[in-house]
């Protein structure tokens, strides 16, 4: 695993514009404001361009790859089409299943079970209704949260609703394929349960 994914702070700012079918966002350093990751959804066939102007944007299918700012890939996110409830595969940098996520049905505020590649439970994202904040727990205690609200360095970059910030626990092991999920739950989360 790359060691970019040690870090237990990440800023994650969405590319915004007008008529976008595509998901895409910039990952930053909050020491150093330089971006140290890159998010983009690439290959969007043209059904699936057309869709995400419509009502059925949260159904359609994704491949989105998480790639170090220099090109090189550590992650990539795949869902086929979604009719109820969702089921994304995480793989990592050489393609082998690292593990996957499973959208709950009812629940508030958006929720996952998150799988290791046996499909046994390693953590679940849970989400508020009332508002942007998702904790990442297991057991009863917290692994990682993400919300939008940040108070540290950088913080010019990160005042719009597109912008979030992932602060993973130091609990949590540098080499543990549970950071590779998180990040790629994080990438999620607006595709699944916000959009």
């Amino acid at each position: 695993m790359n060691p970019i994914l040690n870090q237990n702070l990440f800023l994650v700012k969405e590319h915004i514009g007008m008529f976008k079918a595509a998901n895409n966002y910039d990952i930053y350093d909050p020491a150093s404001n330089q971006i140290i990751m890159n998010c983009r959804e690439n290959s969007l066939g043209i059904f699936t361009k057309i869709l995400r102007f419509t009502d059925y944007k949260r159904m359609t299918p994704f491949n989105v790859e998480i790639t170090t700012a220099s090109g090189e890939k550590l992650i990539s996110v795949k869902r086929g089409v979604a009719l109820f409830r969702s089921t994304v595969h995480v793989f990592d940098e050489k393609e082998r299943l690292v593990g996957t996520f499973k959208q709950k049905f009812f629940s508030f505020g958006g929720r996952f079970e998150i799988l290791d590649k046996n499909e046994r439970p390693v953590c679940t994202l849970q989400g508020k209704w009332t508002g942007w904040d998702f904790k990442f727990t297991h057991e009863n205690k917290q692994l990682a949260q993400v919300n939008k609200k940040w108070a540290g360095m950088g913080k010019e970059f990160f005042t719009s609703a597109d912008n979030y910030v992932l602060q993973i626990e130091e609990a949590v092991a540098a080499d543990s394929p549970i950071r590779q999920l998180i990040l790629a739950a994080v990438m999620c989360i607006d595709m699944v349960l916000k959009e």
